[in-house]
């Protein structure tokens, strides 16, 4: 009988319980509360659930189309820079006497428009000194080269500028990555305008000077030396988002093979940009003999011109020379880079790239002595050129290999 009393007491506190508890749930106080802490639970799910999504941008497959995209808007550099040369070569840069970024990208059409286009070019120190029997047909030639050049120029502006816009979108470019774009891209116009500053220094007259009408050397150094930091920095970065690091032991003579790799890069570089004033005082014209130059090793007129430092930049005789020095340095430095790295334990596609570059600066010296002794024909210019850019591109692709673990 007890233990019935109290078994109905406990079902009849339960129950008022109960009945309590959904009394005060009704309350609007509670109400709230409890609906003001489901939405939060809710936002918290969708908020832990959306965070590894967006984790994976940029991810490996982004890098892969980043680096891509970089490599193709370098290789069209690589056509930039080879078609200058075509048009320094024929002697075309001077023939548009204009610059407008839109309006020139339309060439002449009707025979009124290229007469015009072609009276504006007789007004310059080109035309009255060295082109004064120029006929109509030979000017379109030189027109069209340049033109050539200036449209290339436009398209690798494009290549750079809208997909980094899509990309930035998309998403696709880390905070670090956001600054090396911006770089590019800025780099990309400054050299369109480092391009209209040179030609205007051979569009200048100059009553005191008979010699023939040419851009400065040192526009036309600083504007070649442009291009090729565009492409080095478009390469480096694309090769490093595409080849995976080497997991290589921090060893001491890695270290000395690393520091190797990168003067020898340096003095390709060098070389290259020196080329540049070898064609704008054309200095390949001067002595087209090898090894001496004439009969002697040193040539008499070396340091004809004063003060001395002049000689180095404005002498087409120690032009010439300097180029050949930096020329033999850089391939005995490769020569020396390979025999070190025979001697040591690297992956597979680091002695690919090595061999590649020492078999490459063996070609491009044969092809520079080719040029001098046949009295710089252009084709065989304009390769030699070209073989700049891939010897430099391969010092690039040593030190892509070569680089450090990021930490």
């Amino acid at each position: 009988m007890l233990l019935s009393s109290v078994r109905t007491a406990i079902f009849c506190s339960c129950r008022s319980a109960g009945k309590g508890f959904q009394h005060s749930s009704r309350s609007p106080q509670l109400r709230r509360w409890l609906v003001k802490r489901g939405q939060s639970t809710i936002t918290a799910k969708v908020g832990a659930s959306s965070a590894p999504a967006a984790a994976t941008v940029p991810n490996v497959a982004t890098n892969r189309i980043l680096g891509r995209w970089l490599l193709g808007c370098s290789g069209l550099v690589v056509g930039a820079v080879v078609l200058g040369g075509v048009t320094r070569l024929t002697e075309s840069g001077l023939s548009m006497v204009d610059w407008h970024l839109v309006r020139e990208m339309r060439p002449p059409q009707s025979q009124a428009e290229w007469e015009a286009e072609f009276s504006k070019y007789q007004q310059f120190p080109e035309f009255k000194i060295m082109n004064h029997d120029m006929t109509l047909p030979e000017f379109k030639f030189i027109f069209y080269m340049e033109w050539g050049h200036r449209m290339w120029g436009r398209l690798v502006g494009l290549a750079y500028v809208l997909p980094a816009a899509y990309f930035w979108r998309k998403g696709y470019f880390t905070r670090s990555m956001k600054g090396k774009v911006l770089g590019l891209c800025g780099f990309v116009f400054f050299q369109g305008l480092l391009g209209w500053y040179m030609v205007k220094s051979g569009l200048e007259e100059k009553p005191e000077s008979y010699d023939i009408p040419r851009v400065s050397q040192y526009r036309l150094s600083a504007h070649l030396g442009s291009a090729l930091l565009l492409y080095c920095a478009s390469l480096w970065t694309g090769l490093t988002l595409l080849l995976p690091v080497h997991k290589l032991a921090e060893t001491k003579r890695l270290m000395q093979l690393r520091r190797f790799a990168k003067g020898t890069g340096g003095l390709v570089f060098l070389t290259a940009l020196s080329g540049a004033f070898v064609a704008g005082l054309d200095a390949g014209l001067v002595y087209n003999s090898f090894p001496k130059m004439g009969d002697r090793w040193i040539p008499d007129d070396l340091l004809a011109f004063s003060p001395t430092l002049k000689n180095v930049f404005e002498n087409p005789t120690t032009v010439q020379f300097d180029h050949r020095i930096l020329a033999i340095s850089s391939l005995t430095a490769i020569t020396g880079l390979y025999l070190f790295s025979r001697r040591m334990m690297l992956p597979r596609r680091a002695k690919i790239a090595i061999s590649l570059l020492t078999a490459m600066a063996y070609g491009q010296v044969a092809l520079g002595i080719s040029t001098l002794l046949l009295y710089v024909p252009t084709p065989l210019a304009a390769t030699h050129q070209s073989g700049s850019v891939a010897l430099l591109s391969l010092a690039i692709w040593v030190l892509a290999e070569l680089r450090k673990m990021p930490k």
